[in-house]
């Protein structure tokens, strides 16, 4: 079963309205120290907030907020100074940052003391779905809100919350020009707020030579994977969350007899990496090595691995957009597209990212997969060309200086540039 939708978050948000407005009240009266930096991320000390870190840490104060024990080790191994979110000191550090940097939304950092902080909304991937105010999902009432009158005025109300929170973002990274237009739409902002620096989260895809980041990929991937020996090929499969709703492409039993048939015969191990706000059962009915599962409570940060992957399976996930700058071959599993094409929509056709060739099964899936893994049939080749062609769509900058070229946007907007900075 899903452990999030919008239906319940949103739930949350109404109920949390007296929490908001207490928290405006706290931030008009607690002054901001301008140059200090606070971070957060759902997911845990990672992605992009991390790369913007290495740029801010050297050169303002800054302090991460994190949720538990796991995450606060983390920080400590990284070096990173680091707060609970939910503590007293958290609610602080927040109200008293002059710059918030967020990777999904406010509840990064203490949600209630945001108000009158500049804020650098990093987000977490090129969306492939529609998002935010794109997507129908987003403004999804609660279910004893989601009939007749009730249904509408509730989402109008959503829809003026979450415009009004989109309001207070200052900075807001794109990875092109096509991806900037899908996210001044989605999010309703001002178009100066988005600004085409490439995504810091994806520099780690493009600082130093290919051989040296997939060998450093794969030996993370082995010791956080446990894997044993070194395996002829390691492919991941990523799907996507579906709004609450479970996936419908979980294998069944002659599905994981079919897929360990592959993974056997090519010497590969299949990592299932599933949403953080998802889960489902992707264990084989029977303990094997061939199949691993890297979920983001033990990876936060999925990126840094993708260079030591070979083949990517995945449905509607922004990884894809990943893995082209790797790039890696792709295989899209997606049974249930129209039904998601109606309920969530995308950005474009799908079909000018995944191609004609979409699987609707693991029947279909495997025979693609093998020959991927096969190099004397040249599949892999193939859809490399396709991951090719499709970063040149979306990467305007492949140079490994994103989070650069984000902080000096940032210095800049806030006047505070330096001969040094520029």
């Amino acid at each position: 079963m899903a452990a999030f939708s919008f239906g319940s978050g949103n739930a949350r948000k109404i109920v949390a309205l007296p929490l908001y407005a207490a928290g405006r009240l706290l931030t008009a009266l607690v002054p901001r120290r301008h140059d200090v930096w606070v971070f957060g991320c759902a997911t845990g000390v990672g992605e992009g907030a991390l790369a913007l870190w290495q740029q801010v840490a050297p050169r303002h104060p800054a302090l991460w907020l994190v949720d538990d024990d796991t995450q606060a080790r983390d920080a400590a191994r990284l070096g990173v100074r680091a707060v609970r979110k939910s503590s007293v000191a958290g609610l602080w550090a927040t109200a008293r940052a002059g710059v918030v940097v967020i990777t999904h939304g406010f509840g990064d950092v203490h949600r209630y003391a945001v108000s009158g902080a500049f804020v650098v909304q990093l987000w977490h991937g090129i969306p492939l779905k529609r998002i935010g105010l794109d997507s129908p999902e987003t403004l999804r009432p609660p279910r004893w809100l989601d009939h007749g009158a009730s249904r509408r005025l509730s989402r109008r109300l959503l829809a003026l919350m979450y415009r009004a929170a989109a309001s207070r973002i200052d900075v807001m990274p794109a990875a092109s020009g096509l991806v900037r237009g899908r996210l001044v739409s989605a999010f309703g902002v001002r178009d100066h707020v988005v600004v085409e620096t490439g995504e810091p989260r994806v520099d780690v895809l493009s600082t130093g030579d290919a051989p040296t980041r997939r060998a450093a990929a794969r030996e993370a991937i082995l010791r956080a994977a446990g894997a044993e020996g070194s395996p002829s090929a390691v492919v991941l499969y990523a799907p996507t969350w579906r709004d609450g709703a479970p996936d419908p492409a979980v294998p069944g039993p002659a599905d994981w007899h079919a897929i360990l048939d592959v993974l056997e015969r090519r010497d590969a191990v299949l990592l299932v990496r599933s949403h953080p706000l998802g889960s489902g059962e992707y264990a084989p009915p029977a303990p094997t090595t061939r199949v691993r599962a890297v979920p983001s409570s033990e990876v936060p940060d999925i990126t840094p691995l993708l260079p030591g992957i070979d083949a990517l399976i995945t449905d509607y996930s922004s990884l894809v957009y990943d893995a082209a700058l790797v790039p890696l071959p792709v295989v899209f599993l997606a049974p249930d597209v129209e039904e998601y094409a109606d309920r969530r929509g995308f950005y474009g056709r799908y079909e000018d990212v995944a191609g004609s060739d979409i699987a609707r099964s693991w029947h279909q899936v495997l025979p693609v997969l093998d020959a991927v893994l096969d190099p004397a049939t040249g599949e892999s080749e193939r859809r490399v060309a396709r991951s090719r062609h499709l970063s040149d769509r979306v990467h305007r900058h492949r140079d490994g200086r994103n989070a650069e070229r984000v902080y000096r946007a940032v210095m800049a907007r806030r006047g505070r540039a330096t001969e040094g900075d520029r």
